[in-house]
């Protein structure tokens, strides 16, 4: 099984601050660095240090080039990810003394798909091969629709929420992953086990995978579901700890594991990664992983 990330590739700047900044503050930040994110770059850099032979799929601007050996340092393959003149996407991200963050985007490139370049990546992918989608590129419905036509399997974490991709499209995918927020605004349900009986009665054919932060995670497959507690760790930055949880998840699940497994080393992999600071960067290696002795806490809503 090959597998494509079609997603974005940004350039983060993220600041160290006392606390987030309020309207008609102005803050001075304790430091900023510049590093490759975006949920696309984030989920490709999990998924390839899980172990899988991943191609990303994506436009850079002229402003972007030293992403494309930043993704072969992390082991992602770029064949596909190309260089148009629009500038890079962008992320100015803020990050508090306890670890949380918030985050400006700016889509730039990652808004410049078109349906001509969506089928030549497609064209290179077969039947049975996994797509993994996130909802900070443009034509999303179209890259859904056409991945479904091939046959592709396909993973969509619809983030950020927004109407750009309709429930007729989402209907399509063979896994869809969400996280508190995501779920909410998808059901309008609060709880898990009513959110999950909404996504049932809305997207019949598809698996479900809810990560609920400290509270865990809930994973749906068919007529299974399987919970799992989050481990206890000091974070220091949760930038990207549910890229990371959905990137090994999906690597696990490749790699012919079930679902319950798969839980257990995405769970260890985002909790080693909020203990880093960075995005991409704070994403662990399989054998990290492997060698990790963290054990989640019993699962509680």
């Amino acid at each position: 099984m090959k597998v494509l990330n079609f997603g974005s590739v940004n350039i983060d700047f993220t600041y160290r601050v006392p606390h987030f900044v309020r309207p008609g503050e102005t803050l001075s930040a304790r430091s900023v660095t510049r590093n490759a994110g975006g949920k696309g770059f984030n989920q490709s850099a999990a998924l390839a240090r899980a172990g899988c032979e991943v191609y990303h799929a994506g436009h850079i601007g002229k402003d972007g080039a030293f992403l494309l050996e930043l993704c072969r340092e992390y082991g992602v393959r770029t064949d596909y990810l190309t260089e148009i003149d629009v500038p890079t996407g962008n992320a100015m991200i803020q990050v508090d003394d306890n670890g949380a963050n918030c985050i400006l985007l700016y889509g730039g490139a990652n808004q410049s798909m078109d349906t001509a370049f969506i089928r030549q990546v497609l064209s290179h992918f077969a039947a049975g091969d996994l797509i993994v989608l996130q909802n900070e590129i443009n034509c999303m419905n179209e890259i859904l629709s056409l991945a479904h036509e091939a046959g592709l399997k396909i993973a969509v974490n619809p983030a950020p929420m927004n109407d750009a991709v309709s429930k007729e499209a989402l209907a399509l995918a063979d896994w869809l992953i969400l996280n508190e927020t995501e779920v909410q605004e998808l059901t309008g349900a609060e709880e898990p086990s009513a959110q999950l009986d909404a996504l049932r009665q809305c997207f019949p054919n598809t698996a479900f995978l809810l990560t609920l932060g400290v509270r865990g995670a809930i994973c749906q497959e068919k007529d299974s579901v399987y919970k799992m507690g989050a481990c206890r760790v000091d974070a220091v930055d949760t930038t990207a700890a549910g890229d990371t949880f959905a990137g090994f998840f999906l690597a696990e699940l490749s790699a012919g594991k079930d679902p319950e497994q798969a839980l257990l080393t995405a769970t260890r992999a985002s909790a080693l990664a909020v203990m880093q600071r960075g995005a991409a960067q704070s994403v662990p290696t399989l054998q990290q992983v492997q060698e990790c002795s963290l054990i989640p806490e019993p699962f509680r809503l």
